[in-house]
């Protein structure tokens, strides 16, 4: 059986964002991230990891092969390079990416994660000037590497909604960050729109509006929707619709998303849709 994460995910999403209905996208190649980029997250030996371009297990979820050394520098890099382009336009960027990222923590890679391409996003926002930045997760799981980045940083706000429990484990309300910087919304199995919105509407992005950031970065997994194989909270592909929408007119700045999970590809297709449309980055 193959691995949920596959290249079937950004062939679907490719494929349908290159029909006439998005034809105002303008679409841009991906760089490689540098390693001064990758190091401010990440340590040497992960670096190491990712540039040795060989096959090997990290763990029961998460491997290498001939070929992601490409792929995940590439997916750091587009983080980076949407920040860039967003401080030189003000345009909002919707980043294309495989393998996802918020898994991975400073130290290791982990859940189908090799580098955390929105943390390395985020702190080079950080390194061209904008200090205060937020990374909004509504993945299905909760995002414990981009937590583990943020924690210490009182200018690096992260929230997010995931089902609980779930892996990987972390993510209780309990978890605030040593700057009271993070917000977590456990979200039961099953509760579907609803709670979903609750949390966003009530809980979250007011916090974010009081933050005041100068950029945004979404962790957008949608592996929420209730077609999704892997996890079971029930959204609807309007739901990602929704709470991409409220989180523009809340941030009232660039707005970088970053693809994370979804594993049922014709939900993953509809939901990512649905996503760029609400960016309003398709005309």
């Amino acid at each position: 059986m193959g691995h949920p994460e596959s290249p079937d995910r950004l062939r679907v999403i490719l494929k349908h964002l290159k029909t006439p209905e998005f034809a105002g996208l303008e679409w841009r190649e991906a760089p490689e991230a540098t390693p001064e980029q990758i190091l401010r997250v990440h340590t040497q030996a992960m670096l190491n990891l990712v540039l040795a371009d060989d096959e090997r297990s990290i763990d029961g979820d998460t491997a290498t092969a001939p070929g992601s050394r490409a792929a995940a520098l590439r997916a750091a890099g587009a983080a980076c390079a949407a920040v860039e382009h967003a401080i030189a336009t003000g345009s909002h960027a919707f980043c294309a990416i495989r393998p996802p990222g918020h898994h991975a923590e400073p130290a290791q890679s982990m859940g189908f994660c090799l580098l955390n391409n929105v943390a390395i996003g985020a702190r080079h926002a950080q390194a061209l000037g904008k200090q205060r930045v937020a990374v909004l997760d509504f993945d299905v799981h909760h995002g414990n590497g981009t937590q583990a980045e943020a924690w210490d940083d009182a200018d690096f706000f992260f929230a997010s909604t995931h089902q609980w429990p779930l892996y990987p484990g972390t993510g209780g309300a309990h978890e605030a960050g040593a700057c009271g910087n993070v917000l977590n919304v456990p979200l039961p199995a099953g509760c579907g729109s609803g709670p979903f919105r609750q949390a966003w509407g009530e809980v979250i992005l007011p916090c974010l509006a009081a933050f005041k950031p100068e950029l945004v970065f979404i962790s957008a997994g949608f592996d929420a929707h209730m077609a999704d194989p892997l996890a079971d909270l029930g959204l609807e592909t309007a739901d990602f619709g929704w709470v991409t929408r409220e989180i523009v007119k809340t941030a009232q700045v660039p707005v970088i998303s970053c693809l994370e999970g979804g594993y049922n590809l014709a939900a993953l297709k509809d939901s990512v849709a649905a996503h760029v449309i609400a960016l309003g980055i398709d005309n």
